[in-house]
């Protein structure tokens, strides 16, 4: 009897995550758009993986709320109006406070410092004006201080919440010009207040920064 390796289950294993993460950043970085068709076989062969691991990544994209599963017609990256955005808005909007008032009393520096990595590389994305680079290290800062709250619960329903407003995003930056430099006072801002464990203020930010994210997802729809 010939049993696997273990490299032959580690590769088993991790090929859907790694199928998973490459078509959310197609999706998040515009090469997949909203309302698009998801073809399983296409995919397969642009990523040189079978039919399997893709059907997977399908699954686990459905449950975070970044595709649509439409019986017997096939899977298109979701598209997401203005009324589901504003809903889950007013959800995050009231997490964040609850957030920032966590991580600026629990934060340690090593997990500072993993954030002032974070805010170093958004800054260098606005110097060269990578919107893409911008928009991964973002999401990568506000997962963090989610996580960082020790509370799983939120984390993960912070997530689901964040990765559905991901598909509005980049239309966001792209709009305006400005946004930007203007998303990342905003961060710096909260990255000081929590590093110095002000954590009414670090709540009061992440609140504003919220509401403030809200508008500009209005004001680029609008234009």
């Amino acid at each position: 009897m010939t049993f696997p390796s273990a490299l032959d289950v580690l590769k088993k294993q991790s090929l859907p995550s790694l199928v998973q993460e490459e078509l959310e950043r197609m999706i998040l970085d515009g090469r997949l758009l909203p309302g698009e068709q998801m073809r399983e076989v296409a995919l397969a062969a642009l990523l040189g993986v079978s039919r399997g691991p893709i059907r997977e990544a399908f699954r686990a994209l459905e449950e975070k709320g970044l595709v649509t599963v439409v019986k017997n017609c096939g899977v298109y990256v979701r598209t997401l109006d203005l009324e589901e955005a504003d809903q889950i808005y007013e959800v995050r909007i009231v997490l964040e406070r609850l957030i920032g008032e966590k991580v600026a009393l629990l934060a340690n520096d090593q997990d500072l410092a993993a954030l002032e990595k974070i805010i170093s590389g958004m800054r260098n994305a606005v110097t060269v004006g990578d919107i893409t680079c911008y928009s991964g290290l973002n999401i990568a800062f506000h997962d963090t201080l989610a996580r960082l709250t020790g509370n799983r619960k939120l984390h993960a329903t912070y997530a689901r919440l964040v990765g559905e407003l991901s598909l509005f995003r980049r239309q966001t930056y792209v709009h305006n010009e400005n946004s930007l430099a203007v998303s990342l006072r905003e961060h710096l801002a909260v990255f000081e207040a929590i590093a110095a464990h002000r954590a009414d203020e670090a709540a009061a930010l992440l609140q504003r920064h919220a509401a403030d994210s809200r508008q500009r997802l209005h004001q680029a729809l609008a234009s």
